[in-house]
């Protein structure tokens, strides 16, 4: 079986640097929903796709947005991502497209308590756009062009609902 690379990993792609700055100056409650939004629409159709029985990673975006609302407490939202998100993902080895935007699905949902998830929109949800597009077997370049492509589509839906000097902006130390 091929190998096949699970996330970007260029944290200095001009691309995930700016998506990255735009990030650094919303709270922690635009980024989730951005998060969540953008994954709606633009990530889980490869993993329902491929899947559409399976309705998981939906599940875990869904317990996101109840948490959210004040509808579910965070230890029940974290259970969903961790034990059904995350369960969907590691099933999927060998599906790189689906197995990215089952991650993604997982990342997007996760910011609800740690905004530097946010990233992860863009580390996996790209490649899982990529993969998709291009097929898995691509060149590396070719991916990751195409990823990039798709960040700036990130960032472009992010800056379309950011809050222009937000006052509360999420506390955010990258560690990378």
């Amino acid at each position: 079986m091929a190998h096949y690379r699970k996330m970007l990993n260029d944290m200095d792609a001009t691309y995930i640097r700016s998506l990255m700055a735009l990030i650094e100056t919303q709270s922690k409650q635009t980024l989730a929903y951005w998060c969540l939004d953008y994954t709606t629409d633009h990530i889980l159709p490869i993993y329902e796709t491929a899947y559409p029985g399976d309705h998981r990673c939906r599940h875990a975006l869904e317990g996101a947005r109840q948490w959210l609302a004040g509808q579910v407490t965070l230890p029940y939202a974290k259970d969903i991502i961790l034990n059904e998100c995350h369960a969907a993902a590691r099933e999927c080895d060998g599906e790189p497209a689906v197995q990215a935007a089952a991650r993604t699905c997982g990342q997007a949902a996760s910011t609800i308590h740690a905004p530097t998830h946010a990233l992860g929109l863009a580390l996996y949800g790209t490649l899982a756009v990529a993969y998709d597009e291009c097929g898995a077997d691509a060149p590396w370049e070719i991916l990751v062009d195409r990823a990039g492509i798709e960040c700036a589509k990130m960032e472009e839906a992010l800056r379309c609902v950011a809050i222009d000097d937000e006052p509360n902006p999420a506390k955010i130390n990258w560690k990378c």
